[in-house]
């Protein structure tokens, strides 16, 4: 997909060119979203992109998605995004675990995932939201 591509060209946005660029391809991929495109999508993010605020953008939208898909699309990227977005990466993840219902489908779908292919970062991830758990059950009794 074209729009895709010019995403992934712009999204440093070190320009106010590329900024506009970025903003108006997302439009118009939001007009018409596609969830096969999800895992393309969050591939676009990346740390060294300077208009941290307009990368939000891209983030908001795909949140915009079911939420099961959404996740499923992140946790597959998640061994590369790591990568080239670790901060991203990390906001997403914490976003997601703020969230009850999403949190839920999140730790079950991250489970699903490392049986299926064993990666040291859905362990991480999952610790993660099992101490996030007990933090609100621990605040709740308190």
């Amino acid at each position: 997909m074209n729009l895709l591509k010019t995403l992934k060209e712009n999204r440093f946005m070190k320009t106010p060119e590329e900024v506009i660029t970025f903003e108006e391809t997302l439009e118009k991929i939001a007009e018409n979203p596609h969830d096969e495109y999800l895992k393309d999508l969050h591939l676009i993010l990346d740390d060294n992109c300077e208009q941290a605020e307009v990368m939000f953008g891209l983030v908001h939208f795909l949140e915009s998605f079911d939420p099961q898909q959404q996740i499923e699309a992140f946790i597959a990227v998640i061994p590369q995004l790591m990568i080239t977005a670790p901060e991203w990466t990390k906001i997403i993840h914490y976003r997601i675990i703020n969230d009850e219902l999403a949190c839920q489908n999140y730790q079950k779908c991250l489970e699903l995932a490392n049986e299926k292919t064993p990666h040291f970062l859905y362990q991480l991830l999952s610790e993660s939201i099992k101490n996030n758990i007990n933090s609100k059950h621990i605040l709740a009794i308190s």
